[in-house]
Formats: C-alpha cells, sequence, structure tokens
C-alpha cells in the first residue's frame, strides 16, 4: 500500500519531513489483523540516532491492536498537514477541481516498549507540551496516582524503514495559476486555507532559489 506521489509533489529532503512529522505529530498507526487493516489516532514522538528514525507513542490497554504491535512488519504509520480544497474558477484556463494538502507515511516493523521504555517516552511527550509552563504537569510534577496509570497504556516503537512524502501545493501550475490559488486561500481565511497558501508560498520560493 503505498502513497501515490506524482513527481511534482514528491518531497525527498530528509530535514524537512523530520520537521513536518515534530510539529503534525498527532499521527495514525495501521497495522493489520488476519489482513484486515486496524488503524489508532495517537501522539507519536520522532527519534533520531546514528542517522536511523524510530517513532515512538502509546495506545489503551484496552484498544486490542497492541497485541499486533510485537514484530509486526510493514506497519505504517501516517502524518498529515493542513490541506484545503482548489477551486477550478481560480484558473485561468478550463480545468477542474482538486484538493491540496501534506502528508508522510512512514513504514517499519513495531516492536513493545518495555514499561521503563514507555515511562521514558511520557517523560519526554510531557516535557514537550508541558515543559515550558510554570509548574507545567511535567512527568516530575505528576502524583504518584498519576504516574500509576501508566499500567492502562502500551507503549510501542516503529524503526522506520521506508518514507514516503508528498506535499501538494500547485507545483505543477504556472505563475498566475499558482497566485491566483493563493490569493483565493487568503480570501477564504480558514485556518488550513491560511497554512496552505502559507506554504505555497514557501514551496514555490524554494523552489525558485534553486533555479538560480
Amino acid at each position: 500500500m503505498n502513497l501515490y506521489i506524482p513527481k511534482h509533489f514528491k518531497v525527498d529532503d530528509l530535514d524537512e519531513i523530520k520537521d513536518f512529522i515534530i510539529h503534525n505529530n498527532f499521527g495514525t498507526i495501521i497495522t493489520t489483523d488476519k489482513n484486515r487493516p486496524v488503524a489508532t489516532h495517537t501522539p507519536m514522538m520522532l527519534n533520531e540516532e546514528n542517522g536511523e528514525w524510530t517513532i515512538t507513542g502509546h495506545i489503551s490497554r484496552g484498544n486490542t491492536q497492541w497485541k499486533m504491535f510485537d514484530r509486526h512488519e510493514n506497519t505504517l504509520l501516517i502524518f498529515k498537514g493542513p490541506h484545503s480544497y482548489i477551486s477550478s474558477k481560480w484558473y485561468e484556463g478550463e480545468n477542474v477541481p482538486t484538493w491540496n494538502y501534506q502528508s508522510v507515511h512512514l513504514y517499519g516493523q513495531c516492536v513493545l516498549l518495555s514499561e521503563e521504555e514507555l515511562q521514558q517516552d511520557l517523560v519526554n511527550l510531557l516535557e514537550k507540551y508541558e515543559g515550558r509552563s510554570e509548574g507545567g504537569a511535567t512527568w516530575e510534577n505528576l502524583s504518584e496516582s498519576s504516574k500509576a496509570q501508566i499500567k492502562g497504556i502500551v507503549g510501542f516503537k516503529v524503526k522506520v524503514q521506508e518514507i514516503q512524502a508528498a506535499y501538494k501545493m500547485s507545483q505543477n501550475r504556472n505563475e498566475t495559476d499558482h497566485q491566483n490559488v493563493v490569493e483565493a486561500l487568503e480570501v477564504r481565511n480558514s485556518d488550513d486555507d491560511k497554512k496552505i497558501s502559507r506554504e505555497m508560498r514557501r514551496i514555490r520560493k524554494e523552489s525558485e532559489s534553486r533555479r538560480i
């Protein structure tokens, strides 16, 4: 099950992809049970050591997907960014509507975390989201009864073996159409529209810089 990526939209820059995952880390872990896909949405953390990536996270022990995790080959992780509907009315010539979006798929082998590894992963996760707040709910600030709830979750780690990334940002459109789409999104002005328009400007600018 590969992510279809036309050549205009393929992303190969690992630093770019890493940054995307870090900022869009509420993803989806997908495994199979007797050829039936099973998915859970959960926050995950990207870890890098000696040039290798691993993704860690946890799910509820009551969620039986965890029973498929240990040594599960070809585990799929999906991280999704903003997306916006693109009207065909925004192009100079006749065309069809489409959608702009950002998405990263990772494949790898999944294993279960030990309780000690899971605790460290929770320490890292809480530090990311609570560490900057005075008196934040970091691991060291939790009560023993709260820490004991670790028994109710199961941690996992996926060693990343394949990366597929797509940013569909009207890269295949001429300058006029591209600008029309950016301006129309800014007028429409939803949160995702604003994010997509900013990304479109950034990617077009970087592409032009590489051509100079």
